[in-house]
């Protein structure tokens, strides 16, 4: 099959959303099918075109950056010209153009695949408002348009209002979950270089975006701190680069600057050193606050590394703990509650760790890819 996956950023840019499709794209190579990304040319140094993993990605001019987008005038040109190439499109949404894509492909007869990824939230102001106001009618015609729509979890999708308009439609595909397993050596440096021996430590692996709701952590951890000294925070991930969010950096600021003893940050890291990083760690906290998070592929990382997880209760956040036991459920936005759990992880390690290979049968990034050729296969029965 030839495939067409589009969304705004593809890597280097690093997200939970792009990390998924680059997985995905990859996979579906590696099974033998054709695959193109089409994506945004987001950084002037990246090519306008490469092959990368047995990936053809395909990324388009852009001439201005808006908020957490961009503008692409030249994007209907290069959407059309793909989509003639290609039996199906995997439109990865949140993305301005989706409705443009949905609608293309139709008018091409082919197949179209949503992949809902999360819902948007735009940082305050009135622009922001506009276009997420502009968006919503656009995100419903795509879905109306698509053939099919799907999302990691069943849980988020059951509490989506989004999600719950195309239950008809709506299919499960699970999350991709790729990571080697840790190497000591690679541990051992990380700790080395930054002092970390000798100390507990709570790692934090996203974006500062104000959705991953770091603050809660940074105003935690005191009360961790009363009762275990030595306990410190590594984080790895766009901590100083997130695109949008400069007025939320300004605000955590302040935090920052009262915790920096106990803080240490980490450059992005490959997916070989990334499984080191979560092995340094004694637990990983996600304190997601809002439906911009639909899983956390961070949590299964974690856990194919050893380190248990303390997450927020949120739908398709909370299906990590649950589905492996390994870690806490924590309400969101409670910097008390979050404290708790972590004292309760640091203390006891012993009774959340799992196996590994617990971890990726629950996790089958096999099982996950052949849900996706089902999907896609089922789906293109019905084009036109």
């Amino acid at each position: 099959m030839r495939i067409l996956v589009a969304l705004t950023y593809y890597r280097p840019h690093v997200s939970g959303l792009t990390i998924y499709a680059e997985r995905l794209a990859r996979g579906l190579a590696r099974r033998g099918h054709e695959v193109t990304v089409l994506t945004s040319r987001f950084h002037p140094r990246l090519l306008a075109s490469e092959r990368l993993d047995g990936v053809r990605v395909v990324r388009v001019p852009v001439v201005a950056k808006v908020s957490k987008g961009v503008v692409m005038p030249l994007f209907p040109l290069y959407a059309r010209t793909e989509i003639r190439r290609h039996d199906l499109v995997n439109v990865h949404m949140p993305q301005l153009e989706a409705a443009l894509l949905a609608a293309l492909g139709r008018l091409h007869r082919k197949t179209v695949v949503l992949t809902y990824q999360c819902d948007l939230r735009l940082p305050p102001g009135l622009l922001n408002r506009i276009v997420q106001g502009a968006l919503v009618p656009l995100n419903h015609l795509a879905a109306r348009l698509a053939h099919r729509v799907t999302a990691m979890t069943r849980d988020y999708a059951d509490h989506s209002p989004f999600l719950r308009r195309y239950q008809e439609k709506f299919r499960v595909t699970p999350p991709l979950v790729e990571l080697p397993p840790p190497r000591p050596a690679v541990t051992a440096r990380f700790v080395d270089r930054y002092g970390l021996a000798g100390r507990r430590r709570i790692a934090f692996a996203a974006r500062f975006a104000a959705e991953k709701g770091v603050e809660m952590l940074l105003r935690a951890l005191p009360r961790v701190a009363s009762e275990i000294p030595d306990v410190c925070v590594v984080f790895t991930g766009a901590a100083h680069e997130t695109v949008g969010e400069q007025k939320y950096h300004e605000k955590l600021r302040p935090l920052l600057e009262e915790q920096r003893e106990r803080l240490f940050f980490f450059d992005l890291l490959s997916a070989e050193e990334m499984a080191s990083f979560f092995a340094l760690a004694d637990v990983l906290a996600v304190t997601s606050l809002n439906s911009t998070e639909s899983f956390g592929l961070v949590q299964a990382e974690a856990m194919l590394s050893g380190t248990p997880v303390v997450a927020t209760d949120l739908p398709g956040v909370r299906e990590a703990v649950r589905r492996t036991g390994m870690g806490e459920i924590v309400p969101p936005g409670d910097p008390e509650a979050l404290a708790r759990a972590l004292l309760r992880v640091l203390r006891h390690p012993e009774r959340y760790v799992r196996p590994r290979e617990e971890i990726l049968r629950t996790f089958s990034v096999d099982e996950a890819l052949d849900r996706v050729e089902e999907v896609f296969r089922d789906a293109s029965h019905e084009t036109p």
